[in-house]
């Protein structure tokens, strides 16, 4: 099917009506369209792009954000010691670049903090990595290493 051969329509296209020309041009004489009465007959009128005819508002309804983020705050993605477990042997180092590997997590993320949740019986080396008290404990119980 190509543009030269769809049908035409016949169609006339309405013109369109001009109010405000009297009563005989068939769109009334002196309300012109605009009803009898009410803010919207009057000349001059222009509504407010959010009004609704007295409610409140949508963006007023709204919930408004509460609080604030504090500049500098880092916030880590968590790694357990059992992902750790499962997923690294024993005498390899941890790291960010190995979790990436390993898709552990994502390829954007930057900050990473080893949390003490599960055992660990492996001795890995932690490169690095902020960890808390339970996983440094855990990590050295094991016989892993720490590196900063």
């Amino acid at each position: 099917m190509y543009l030269h051969t769809i049908p035409k329509r016949n169609k006339r296209r309405m013109k369109a009506k001009r109010i405000g020309r009297g009563i005989g041009s068939g769109v009334g004489g002196h309300t012109v369209g605009r009803g009898m009465k009410g803010q919207k007959s009057r000349s001059g009128h222009k509504s407010l792009v959010a009004f609704e005819g007295g409610n409140t508002p949508f963006f007023r309804r709204m919930p408004k954000l509460s609080g604030f983020k504090p500049i500098g705050k880092t916030e880590y993605t968590a790694v357990n010691l059992d992902v750790i477990q499962s997923n690294f042997k024993s005498g390899e180092t941890v790291n960010i670049t190995n979790l990436k590997e390993k898709g552990l997590i994502g390829n954007r993320i930057e900050d990473v903090k080893i949390l003490g949740s599960g055992e660990l019986k492996k001795k890995v080396t932690i490169e690095g990595l902020p960890m808390s008290k339970s996983a440094q404990e855990k990590i050295i119980g094991a016989g892993g290493t720490i590196k900063e």
